[in-house]
């Protein structure tokens, strides 16, 4: 059995699968800087909250676009919980329509793919955390392998 893939921080040999890596997508006709500044972006719905939705989108980083999406001094669209992982799907979607990161993830094989964040619990695999970053990618590769883009 091949070694797991573990990725997190910038300086790991897979750091591209960060949601904070700089690998950005045009999702209609905005550009997103990160995956990261998208789905905390979608966090937040409806016209009341388009200028902060904004100020995400546009967000000098993926740190700041995470705290911005933290923040509770804006309600949180009230099916979040249904549809944060497809919101992340979408996201990796076009991410991964690049074809440098398709490349790059499909060439990871059958190995797992492991978010290795040292606190989240679900997204990554901290403790006997979910891992459902490293699950929706593997998804992602599976489908990407199957019917390539373009």
């Amino acid at each position: 059995m091949a070694e797991p893939i573990h990725f997190f921080s910038p300086d790991d040999p897979y750091a591209e699968f960060s949601n904070f890596a700089p690998f950005g997508f045009e999702d209609e006709g905005l550009h997103w800087p990160t995956v990261e500044h998208y789905f905390q972006a979608q966090k937040f719905a409806g016209p009341s909250l388009a200028s902060y939705r904004e100020r995400i989108r546009t967000a000098a980083s993926a740190e700041t676009a995470k705290d911005l999406g933290q923040t509770r001094d804006h309600p949180l669209r009230p099916d979040w919980n249904e549809v944060k992982e497809d919101v992340m799907r979408h996201a990796l979607r076009r991410k991964f329509a690049r074809p440098e990161l398709l490349e790059r993830l499909i060439a990871t094989g059958e190995r797992s793919l492991v978010e290795a964040s040292p606190t989240d619990r679900y997204w990554g695999a901290h403790g006997s955390g979910e891992n459902r970053m490293g699950t929706l990618l593997s998804e992602i590769r599976a489908e990407l392998r199957a019917n390539p883009p373009g």
